[in-house]
C-alpha cells in the first residue's frame, strides 16, 4: 500500500517516454533533409515506421505479457526502446534510422498495454482505478503534445540525434523504477501461447494500419488501397475463426458483445481521430499563415495539454459519480462543438479565441479517452488485462492513423480543386504543380514572385492559397464534428452508465 504512489509514477514515466516519441521526431524532419539527405518518402517512413510497428504489434504484446509475465514484459520493451533509441542517434543514414524506429516502435508495443494492465492489478476498487487511469491517460496526452516543445528545444541546443539520445536515460529510470516497486503479476490460467492468433493478429494490424497510412498517397479508391483493406478484413476474419475454436484463444471475443467494452473502445476510437485529424490541420496554420516556428508552434499547443491532462483526472471522477455514458457522450459533443467552432478559424483571428478553442477540444479528449479507457479495463478480467490494454491502445493508435490519413485527405482534395479554381491563369503549370504540393510551398512561390518584381502576381497567389487553405480546413474540421456528433449519439445510446454489479477484482501472483 505505501508503494502505490511510487509504482503509479514508475508505470505513467514508462507511458509518458513513448508517447513523447511519437510527436518529438517531427520537429526534426526538415533536419534530417539537411543531415541524412532523406527523401519524402524516407521522412514519411521515419515517423510512420514507429507507429506501423507500435500498432501491429500490440496485441500481440498485450497478449504475451499476460501469459509470460506483465512486470517483466515491461522491463524488456523498455530495454528494447532505451537500446533502439541510441542506435537511432548513431545512425548516419535515413535507411538506418527507419530500422532504428521500426526497434523503437516494438519496445513501445511491448510497454504500453503493460502499463495499464499492471495499474488494474494493482488498484483493483473502482475509484482509486479510476484515478490512476485518468492520470495514466493525462500522461499520455501531455507527452504527446509536449513531444514538438521538447524536440523543438533539443534542436536548438543541440544537434538531431539528441532528441533519440534523450530518451535512453529516461528509459533506464523508469526501467530502475519498475525493477524496483512494480510487483509482479501474470495469468495464472495460461498454459500456453496462441500462436496462430498472434501471427494473425500481427499480421492484420500491420496491413490495416499500413494502408490506412498509404492510402491518401495512392488513392483511397485506388486497386493497391483496396486490395490492402480487403486483405486486412480477410486477415480479421481468418482471426475471429482461430479465437472462437482456439483452446486458449490470445483474446476473448465475447467481450466485444459487452456494450460497454464496445462502445467505449468506439468512443476512444472517435476522439483520437479527432485530435490527430485537428493536429495535422493546426500545424500547419500556426506556421504557414500566424508564422510561428516549430518550437512556437509547440508552445501555442499548450493549452490542447493542459486540458487533456487536467479533464483525463477529473473524467473518471466525473464517470464514477455520475456515469461513463454521461461523460463520454458530454465530452464527444464537446468535441463536436469544438470542431465547429474551430472551423471558422481565419488568417486573422485572434491567438486568444484560438486558445479558448483547444481548451475546449483538449477538454473533449480528457472526458472521453480517460473514462472510456476505465470502462473497458473495468469489463476485462484481470487475468486477460494484458491484451485488454492492447485493445485500448490499439483504439487510440487506429483512431489516430484514420485522423490523419481522412481529415488529410479531405483537406488536401478541397484545397486542390478550389486552388485550381484561383490560381492566376498565367502562371506557369511547373509552378501551379508548385502551389498544389502544399500551403507552404504556394505562400513561398507568392513571396518569391513578388521579390522577383511581380507583386501583383504574387499576391494573387497568396490569397489563392489562402482561400483554399481555409476552404479545406473548414471542411474538414466540419467532417470531424460530424464523426464526433455521430460518436455521441451512438455512445448515448449503447454505452452503459456503470458497470455490472458484483465485479470483482483481484491481483493475480505471477
Amino acid at each position: 500500500m505505501r508503494r502505490r504512489p511510487l509504482i503509479l509514477v514508475s508505470l505513467l514515466l514508462a507511458a509518458f517516454v513513448i508517447n513523447l516519441d511519437i510527436t518529438i521526431v517531427n520537429v526534426a524532419l526538415p533536419t534530417l533533409v539537411r543531415e541524412l539527405h532523406a527523401s519524402n518518402s524516407q521522412l514519411q517512413w521515419v515517423v510512420d515506421a514507429y507507429n506501423l510497428v507500435f500498432a501491429a504489434l500490440l496485441l500481440a504484446s498485450g497478449s504475451l505479457s499476460d501469459r509470460l509475465g506483465r512486470k517483466g514484459f515491461l522491463l524488456a520493451g523498455l530495454g528494447v526502446f532505451g537500446v533502439a533509441s541510441i542506435a537511432a542517434a548513431l545512425t548516419t543514414t535515413a535507411s538506418q534510422l527507419i530500422v532504428a524506429r521500426c526497434f523503437m516502435g516494438l519496445g513501445a508495443a511491448m510497454i504500453f498495454p503493460s502499463t495499464l494492465s499492471l495499474i488494474s492489478n494493482v488498484f483493483t476498487e473502482r475509484t482509486e482505478r479510476a484515478r490512476a487511469i485518468g492520470l495514466w491517460g493525462a500522461t499520455a496526452g501531455i507527452a504527446i503534445a509536449l513531444g514538438p516543445i521538447v524536440g523543438g528545444w533539443l534542436l536548438e541546443q543541440f544537434s538531431w540525434t539528441s532528441i533519440f539520445f534523450a530518451m535512453a536515460p529516461v528509459a533506464v529510470v523508469g526501467a530502475v523504477l519498475v525493477a524496483w516497486s512494480v510487483p509482479t503479476s501474470r495469468d495464472p490460467g495460461a498454459n500456453k501461447s496462441d500462436g496462430p492468433g498472434l501471427v494473425l493478429s500481427s499480421a492484420a494490424m500491420a496491413l490495416l494500419t499500413y494502408t490506412i497510412i498509404d492510402a491518401p498517397n495512392r488513392g483511397w479508391s485506388s486497386s493497391r488501397s483496396l486490395a490492402g483493406f480487403a486483405l486486412a478484413a480477410g486477415l480479421f476474419a481468418a482471426f475471429i475463426v482461430r479465437e472462437r475454436t482456439a483452446a486458449e484463444p490470445m483474446l476473448d471475443l465475447s467481450l466485444f458483445r459487452n456494450p460497454r467494452f464496445t462502445a467505449a473502445s468506439g468512443s476512444v476510437t472517435v476522439v483520437f481521430f479527432a485530435l490527430s485529424g485537428f493536429s495535422f490541420l493546426i500545424t500547419q496554420y500556426f506556421q504557414f499563415f500566424k508564422g510561428y516556428g516549430p518550437l512556437a508552434t509547440g508552445v501555442r499547443l499548450l493549452p490542447v495539454a493542459i486540458s487533456v491532462g487536467v479533464m483525463s483526472v477529473l473524467g473518471t471522477k466525473l464517470a464514477v459519480r455520475f456515469g461513463t455514458k454521461q461523460v463520454v457522450t458530454a465530452g464527444l459533443f464537446c468535441s463536436a462543438g469544438f470542431f465547429a467552432w474551430v472551423s471558422t478559424a481565419k488568417v486573422g483571428t485572434s491567438y486568444v479565441e484560438l486558445a479558448g478553442q483547444m481548451v475546449l477540444g483538449g477538454s473533449s479528449v480528457g472526458l472521453v479517452s480517460a473514462p472510456a479507457t476505465e470502462a473497458i479495463m473495468g469489463v476485462v478480467p484481470k487475468a486477460k488485462a494484458g491484451v485488454g490494454s492492447a485493445v485500448n491502445d490499439a483504439t487510440r493508435l487506429l483512431g489516430s492513423a484514420l485522423g490523419v490519413a481522412v481529415i488529410g485527405s479531405v483537406y488536401v482534395s478541397l484545397y486542390n480543386t478550389r486552388l485550381t479554381n484561383r490560381l492566376p491563369a498565367e502562371l506557369a503549370p511547373g509552378l501551379a504543380r508548385t502551389a498544389h504540393d502544399s500551403a507552404g510551398g504556394a505562400l513561398e512561390l507568392a513571396n518569391r514572385t513578388s521579390l522577383h518584381g511581380h507583386p501583383a502576381l504574387g499576391n494573387a497567389i497568396h490569397a489563392a492559397a489562402s482561400n483554399a487553405f481555409f476552404h479545406g480546413f473548414s471542411a474538414a474540421c466540419l467532417v470531424a464534428a460530424g464523426v464526433s456528433a455521430a460518436g455521441a449519439i451512438v455512445s448515448l445510446l449503447v454505452l452503459p452508465a456503470h458497470p455490472a454489479v458484483g465485479l470483482t477484482l483481484a491481483l493475480e501472483p505471477e
